[in-house]
């Protein structure tokens, strides 16, 4: 067996990486859960636990990877359901997951009243369990697993059961998400991975890449940027327009590789530095790619998703929207890997 550079130089794997729990004392998030993950290579985020596990801080060395809103981390509020207010606790993030009976704009039909994409991201996880690397026995893997449940009597009553892993050694992050029906009925189905991506990653010059054909959102100002012959694989300076909410939104038919795998990111040339995300058609077929380049609100977001945001009652009437029957499941998997090596990121850029 190959020798590690630290063997027989640490008796504690955090001195490594590894997971640590604590709960806010401070602000708005006072008493909301964390865990701090190391992976012991540079990369290093923070999984807000009573948040659906999503992430909000990250950073590669100095490098911050996300976008993050005014508002912070915010203890979960179970009833911003109506309207827009899920954006009064949206922190960005690195990953905000939406659904997951409805991914888009507030909406009303017989079926329901539905706000801004869903409840999931304002429920809290129950922790099952969480597995720390041993590297002296040879064991790398780390991995915090929970239960995040959006139900109500009479149902829809569905279970997102969440691990999020990665390696010591290795800058990437594993997320595998299964959704169970627990009800007795047939639920509607909708799930977004809502990435979101800040400076100085983002930056003027930062690519874009994704590939796929694409077209615009219904409304916004989608017309300044996406246009053909225009660059909007090129991150632009802060814009005026963009002041409030000025914003622009294409929905991608992603493209696959001969495997079924699709990739989407950015790559930052002045840091040398990708990052990559890495998901399956044949789960999350659609990517949606927000620009937003207000000045002190400048971000980006890459978002895989089983649908484009285009809500619940569209996707009913376009026939796409999904339902998972009682006792079924549906399983997805999301890595997000930042890259160095020039010879990767080409192989990234050019895939």
């Amino acid at each position: 067996m190959t020798l590690q550079p630290w063997h027989n130089k640490i008796g504690n794997p955090a001195q490594l990486g590894g997971i640590e729990t604590a709960v806010l004392d401070n602000g708005a998030g006072r008493g909301t859960r964390i865990a701090w993950i190391n992976t012991g290579t540079g990369l290093r985020y923070k999984v807000v636990i009573d948040r659906a596990m999503d992430i909000a801080d990250a950073f590669y060395n100095q490098h911050s990877l996300a976008w993050l809103s005014h508002s912070g981390i915010t203890r979960p509020e179970p009833f911003s359901d109506r309207g827009i207010d899920w954006l009064r606790t949206f922190n960005g993030g690195l990953l905000t997951t939406c659904g997951l009976t409805h991914v888009g704009g507030p909406e009303q039909d017989s079926y329901g009243e539905r706000g801004l994409h869903g409840h999931i991201s304002n429920i809290p996880a129950e922790i099952e369990s969480i597995i720390q690397p041993d590297p002296a026995m040879g064991r790398l893997e780390m991995s915090i697993t929970g239960r995040i449940t959006e139900t109500r009597v009479f149902g829809p009553s569905l279970e997102l059961r969440r691990t999020i892993s990665g390696t010591l050694g290795h800058p990437s992050i594993r997320i595998h998400d299964e959704v169970i029906n627990r009800a007795n009925t047939p639920a509607p189905h909708m799930l977004l991975y809502h990435v979101n991506f800040g400076w100085p990653l983002v930056d003027e010059g930062t690519d874009i890449i994704w590939k796929g054909n694409w077209q615009t959102r219904e409304g916004g100002i989608n017309g300044e940027i996406f246009w053909e012959g225009n660059d909007f694989r090129k991150c632009p300076a802060p814009l005026e327009t963009h002041r409030g909410t000025g914003e622009a939104v294409a929905i991608i038919d992603i493209v696959a590789d001969e495997s079924g795998r699709c990739s989407a990111g950015l790559y930052n040339a002045k840091l040398g530095v990708a990052l990559a995300l890495r998901f399956r058609k044949e789960q999350l077929p659609w990517l949606t790619n927000w620009q937003h380049w207000g000045a002190g609100e400048y971000v980006t977001g890459i978002e895989p998703g089983t649908h484009p945001p285009i809500g619940q009652a569209k996707a009913r009437e376009e026939g796409s929207l999904l339902f998972i029957a009682p006792g079924e499941h549906r399983v997805y998997d999301l890595e997000i890997e930042v890259l160095t090596d020039q010879t990767a990121i080409s192989d990234f850029v050019s895939n």
